[in-house]
C-alpha cells in the first residue's frame, strides 16, 4: 500500500497494516511534512508530485500498489494511476480530491 497526501497522518494505520505483514510506505510531496525542499524550488505540480512518479517508476516490473489518496493526493494519484496504470493494484480515496472527467 502507499499512502499519498499527509504521511504523518497515516502512522497509526501504517503500524496496524504493518502488523498485519503488510507492507505500506507513506509519501510526503513536495514540500509537505519530512520533504526538504522549500515552496520557492516547487514551481510546478510535477515538481510537486515527484516523490510519489519516483516511487512509482521504481517499482519491480511485475509489482503492484494498492494508492490510497486523501485530500489533495487525489490529483497525486490520478496523475500516477494515468502514468503507471500497469502498477496499480487498486486506488482508495479517502475525502479525496481528483482531476474530474471521464
Amino acid at each position: 500500500m502507499v499512502s499519498v497526501a499527509g504521511a504523518w497522518i497515516w502512522y497509526k494505520i501504517k503500524a496496524r497494516l504493518e502488523e498485519a505483514g503488510h507492507r505500506v510506505t507513506t509519501l510526503d510531496m513536495a514540500v509537505s511534512g519530512v520533504n526538504t525542499k522549500t515552496i520557492e524550488e516547487v514551481r510546478t505540480f510535477d515538481l510537486y508530485n515527484e516523490p510519489l512518479m519516483e516511487f512509482m517508476a521504481k517499482l519491480l516490473e511485475n509489482e503492484k500498489v494498492v494508492l490510497v489518496r486523501h485530500s489533495l493526493g487525489g490529483l497525486n494519484l490520478a496523475f500516477a494511476m494515468e502514468k503507471f496504470p500497469e502498477k496499480r493494484r487498486q486506488a482508495i480515496g479517502v475525502v479525496a480530491a481528483d482531476k474530474g472527467g471521464n
